[in-house]
């Protein structure tokens, strides 16, 4: 019984460490870093939402249950838009659990045809803090097939400095950019 136990407990752990990434750090400065792109690597998506707590947005969204409304033209809304909200806010009772919920959600995909321990970096600027530029980084230390890394501006963060106007997606390794995904705004 305790073997199993332990080889059972080896194995998740084992599985967990593979792959996994660690949490995201915020980075107290944006050192700038050569671009060395290699076509090993490459983003495959980019998904962003915003869930805001503007009034009249559960109006926007499809109601707070979710629900598809049918407009005064007569087309169905799409019912996945509501779906994604109810995702983001599954869970949250109070107001203020949804308050903390609010803001800006980034979903990047990516591919690595090799091994690598790759950092993935987003760096953005906020509708308040003007030309400041922020950064968050999550490291994976066995990079190697697709994988998808989240970002999420939200609560305070959110609420407290506006937001998110330009962002820049970026595939660090070993000190050098290779890949990178950007938006329309992004110099």
């Amino acid at each position: 019984m305790r073997f199993c136990a332990a080889c059972l407990a080896i194995l998740l752990f084992g599985a967990s460490a593979a792959g996994a990434a660690t949490e995201f750090r915020q980075l107290t400065r944006i050192e700038p870093l050569p671009t060395a792109l290699d076509s090993a690597f490459q983003f495959r998506k980019a998904k962003l939402y915003l869930l805001d707590d503007l009034p009249g947005a559960q109006m926007r969204n499809g109601g707070p249950t979710g629900a598809s409304r049918i407009p005064r033209g007569g087309v169905s809304r799409d019912p996945a838009v509501g779906f994604e909200r109810a995702y983001r806010l599954y869970g949250a009772v109070t107001a203020l659990d949804q308050r903390r919920r609010y803001g800006q959600y980034f979903d990047f995909f990516w591919r690595a045809k090799r091994d690598a321990v790759l950092t993935v970096r987003l760096e953005y600027r906020q509708e308040k803090l003007r030309t400041y530029t922020q950064g968050r980084e999550i490291t994976y230390l066995h990079a190697r097939g697709s994988h998808q890394t989240s970002f999420a501006i939200i609560g305070d963060d959110y609420f407290n400095d506006g937001r998110v106007l330009a962002w820049r997606c970026l595939l660090v390794e070993g000190g050098h950019i290779v890949a990178e995904e950007r938006s329309f705004l992004w110099r």
